[in-house]
């Protein structure tokens, strides 16, 4: 898996990971390595969720302390 993927193009292709899943016309096989791929794609998925929270989070830090710095 590209690593440098967006957000946004590995949610695209876990959506048709997942559609392709419940088809049920997938052989085991090829069930097994959809899994595994979409497995993959939502720990990916997971990790840039919990760095934009982080990023929102300084970023809301660092406005509250510029807000209470201003009115003093």
């Amino acid at each position: 898996m590209n690593k440098n993927m967006s957000f946004e193009t590995a949610m695209n292709k876990l959506n048709e990971i997942v559609t392709k899943l419940e088809s049920g016309t997938e052989s085991l096989e090829s069930s097994l390595k959809l899994f595994e791929q979409g497995s993959e794609l939502t720990a990916f998925c997971y990790g840039k969720l919990q760095n934009a929270e982080q990023k929102i989070k300084l970023i809301t830090t660092m406005g509250s302390e510029q807000f209470e710095k201003a009115g003093e």
